[in-house]
């Protein structure tokens, strides 16, 4: 597989942990979204993945793009680990809390969004990830074990680390949001969180490598 990706995109960044926890080894193409206007929109890209967003995985002779349809492939084609639980009812709140992240807050503060914005783009991001966090704090409280749904990781785990980053890149108060907090705190010590982490890709700047 080639995963088309950029270091600090959150959306590669749950595939990157997919693709890690699943033992799947894979070529990474960076493709920056900042430099020359933004890599995405190359022509070349664009034929690739005509969304024009990271990521793009090339797998199995397919091009899928959107990072849950990506993650679900590989869900249904390496079933092990888990990452959707067995039981119906824990399987819908992993889907709704990884919809709540990858629809609800992600896009809100998406780097085409923040363009958009001007000088209040830090604001605006931080609104829209304090808004997401007190719903996802309070969904967590129900559903939360050592992680956020249960004690295994699932499709949720993958979207809230990333999330969390992106708030502490906003400079987000996470003081109000304890139980995100402890699970993202509990994730970042497994390997797979931190082999995928941002600080860590072959594409990560030097001063911001880990």
């Amino acid at each position: 597989p080639i995963l088309y990706s950029y270091f600090r995109s959150s959306c590669s960044w749950r595939v990157r942990i997919a693709l890690a926890l699943k033992g799947i080894s894979y070529d990474l193409i960076p493709v920056n979204l900042i430099k020359d206007g933004g890599q995405q929109f190359s022509a070349e890209f664009k034929a690739l993945n005509p969304m024009q967003q990271v990521p793009a995985l090339k797998i199995d002779g397919i091009i899928l793009s959107q990072s849950l349809a990506i993650i679900n492939y590989l869900e249904e084609t390496h079933p092990n680990p888990r990452l959707l639980p067995q039981d119906p009812k824990k399987r819908a709140q992993v889907r709704m809390i990884a919809d709540h992240i990858a629809s609800g807050i992600q896009p809100l503060q998406n780097l085409s969004v923040l363009k958009q914005m001007g000088e209040k783009k830090m604001e605006w991001a931080q609104n829209c990830i304090a808004s997401g966090f007190q719903a996802l704090e309070q969904i967590l409280q129900h559903t939360a074990g050592r992680y956020c749904v249960g004690d295994e990781v699932s499709m949720a785990d993958l979207c809230l680390v990333p999330q969390v980053a992106n708030a502490e890149r906003f400079k987000v108060d996470m003081g109000p949001y304890p139980t995100i907090t402890r699970i993202n705190k509990a994730l970042l010590e497994l390997e797979a969180f931190k082999i995928s982490h941002p600080s860590r890709q072959p594409d990560t700047p030097a001063e911001l490598r880990a």
